[in-house]
């Protein structure tokens, strides 16, 4: 499937949560599919952290730029563009294509930096209603997300429940709790102490805090994998060449292993803590590495943030089920076994709240090794599952 990226812009101001507002800012998103003539078979998909509008397909002479979703959505797939008119809108304050901290802010005619307004979920669900309206779809048959994107869903069942039929929240959570609060602030304190900084103000002097973003992408990344995974895929491995054991002799004719062997036979063993020995050390650098060179330091920041502020409840005194009430859609909630970091605890939570209700809600939990990263995968019976519920779907607005 050959898809292509399209963008809109807003004149009118808008209101974020803060307080403040934005003007003049514009929304990447892409679409997968055809609107039926009554305008009732759109899926909207929200994204996670470090994702974009990019959800299916690929691009024309692109080999490698397949969606982030690729194996959910698309002619024949679980969530079928052949029967259904897939929106994938990019974040406000994302770095992919909507308007974001290294745009040029219409007030002061200096790019936005540090100085980019604060952003929420329920800001990002305005916006998306926003570019849904000029679009022409007036109700969702289903809003879908996986992560941060599942809190999106879930928001908005709560700001705009007669637009939304279903709602599909997966691997997420009401909110997070201190431990996730914790990992993001580390993560920030990473991007925020690396020299080039700046005060988010880097663009100026042409500098990337690269180190802070390496550094944020590893701990993202240990998260959001289980120990089962981490050590089936790596365990204890060494770098190829590399013999942790004194005098133990390298591969033929690597004469850097020989002095790497000479210096561990004389017990040095960490002989230079820097050096990377371990597969999982080597495979964490690579992927900070690459992390670094595509995203953007004050998005990352302000993502996290958005995170941390999430909690419907918290206007209702902490009670979940008060705060569900005013939704009206159907909801299919997905957990999986191994995720540690929005755990199947926080989707129960959800399903209770709903419960309480009365309503409808369809929950699975599966047994998967792959911890928070499932989600993403392919998964036969994840996929079918949610084959299944949009199969439902689709019957439901048949004539």
């Amino acid at each position: 499937m050959i898809v292509s990226p399209q963008s809109m812009s807003f004149a009118q101001p808008l209101a974020l949560q803060s307080g403040a507002s934005i003007r003049d800012y514009a929304l990447a998103y892409e679409t997968y599919g055809t609107l039926n003539a009554e305008r009732s078979n759109a899926v909207l998909i929200c994204h996670a952290l470090n994702a974009s509008h990019h959800v299916a397909g690929t691009y024309a002479g692109q080999e490698r730029s397949q969606g982030w979703w690729d194996s959910m959505i698309g002619p024949g797939k679980p969530v079928d563009t052949d029967r259904f008119f897939v929106i994938g809108v990019n974040n406000l304050g994302s770095c992919f294509g909507s308007t974001g901290p290294m745009h040029v802010n219409p007030e002061s005619g200096r790019i936005y930096g540090a100085d980019f307004p604060v952003v929420t979920v329920e800001d990002w669900v305005n916006a998306q209603a926003r570019l849904l309206d000029q679009l022409g779809i007036g109700t969702l048959a289903a809003v879908m997300g996986g992560s941060l994107g599942g809190m999106q869903a879930l928001s908005w069942t709560l700001q705009y429940p007669q637009r939304v039929r279903h709602a599909v929240v997966i691997a997420s959570a009401p909110n997070l709790n201190a431990e996730n609060i914790a990992f993001n602030e580390v993560a920030r304190r990473a991007i925020v102490t690396d020299p080039d900084f700046h005060g988010g103000h880097f663009y100026e002097h042409g500098a990337v805090p690269r180190r802070g973003l390496r550094i944020a992408r590893m701990i993202g990344h240990i998260t959001y994998l289980s120990d089962d995974v981490m050590n089936a895929k790596f365990g204890r491995q060494l770098r190829e060449g590399l013999d942790l054991r004194a005098g133990a002799a390298p591969p033929p004719g690597d004469t850097a292993a020989a002095a790497d062997g000479a210096r561990r036979s004389a017990g040095a063993y960490n002989y230079t803590l820097q050096d990377v020995e371990f597969q999982i050390e080597s495979y964490l650098r690579y992927q900070g590495d690459k992390f670094s060179e595509y995203f953007d330091a004050n998005t990352y920041l302000l993502i996290t943030r958005a995170l941390d502020y999430f909690d419907p409840a918290l206007r209702h005194g902490g009670n979940l089920a008060r705060a569900l009430a005013v939704a009206t859609a159907k909801f299919l909630l997905v957990s999986f076994s191994t995720d540690w970091r929005f755990s199947p605890k926080r989707s129960r939570e959800i399903v209770k709240a709903l419960l309480d209700n009365r309503r409808d809600v369809t929950y699975a939990e599966i047994d998967a090794p792959h911890g928070h990263d499932a989600f993403l995968l392919e998964d036969a019976r994840y996929l079918a599952l949610v084959r299944a519920y949009f199969d439902r779907i689709a019957q439901e607005q048949a004539p």
